[in-house]
């Protein structure tokens, strides 16, 4: 989220569009897809002054998924308060919270899963998606602490597994109901704890 507080100057609106341009074409083509002129051009904004802000275009790709996952991570925090009183209840939340974003008109999936198809584990990027996973991963952990669950870190990965699977199938076949599935699997796995 752009520091409100700071003062305005011409170049910040320009990393502001170069940033919400190179988002939505990362997420809606592909990083391979799409090239630094395409960004810069969409944006309104020179290849060069891009550059002063982003070295290369990696540097780029990888403030797309750190702001992503600062993303998800902030409308997940601030929406599981309000979904559940419980931390079992917090946990299906999750799901309906991905039913929900699966909802959204271009929904293409995971970003994290999709950069990991196009790069793998040798670019910069594994390690943003590794941070992002680490986060899931901590978050069901939490939540099934705070539940009395006898094995949460097992019980996490297996509710990752759901919540990963949920994200690749609603990408394939959005006419299925991938979160409300993933959702009754997680409260099954939840209760037998």
């Amino acid at each position: 989220m752009p520091d409100t507080t700071a003062p305005r100057t011409r170049r910040r609106p320009a990393l502001e569009r170069a940033v919400a341009t190179a988002d939505r074409l990362f997420y809606e083509q592909g990083i391979h897809a799409v090239g630094v002129d395409q960004v810069a051009a969409e944006a309104d904004i020179s290849k060069a002054s891009l550059y002063t802000h982003f070295r290369t275009k990696d540097d780029l790709v990888l403030g797309y998924l750190r702001g992503r996952s600062r993303s998800w991570q902030e409308h997940v925090a601030a929406q599981l308060p309000a979904r559940g009183e419980t931390p079992r209840e917090r946990v299906l939340a999750v799901f309906d919270l991905l039913g929900e974003w699966f909802a959204e008109p271009g929904y293409r999936g995971c970003p994290f899963i999709n950069v990991e198809a196009e790069y793998g584990d040798g670019h910069p990027t594994h390690e943003v998606t590794l941070e992002h996973r680490d986060w899931v991963r901590a978050l069901f952990t939490a939540l099934l602490v705070e539940a009395g669950d006898t094995e949460p870190d097992g019980t996490a990965l297996q509710l990752c597994l759901l919540y990963d699977g949920a994200m690749a199938s609603a990408q394939a076949d959005a006419s299925r109901p991938w979160a409300a599935a993933a959702r009754a699997a997680a409260l099954r796995l939840v209760d037998d704890r």
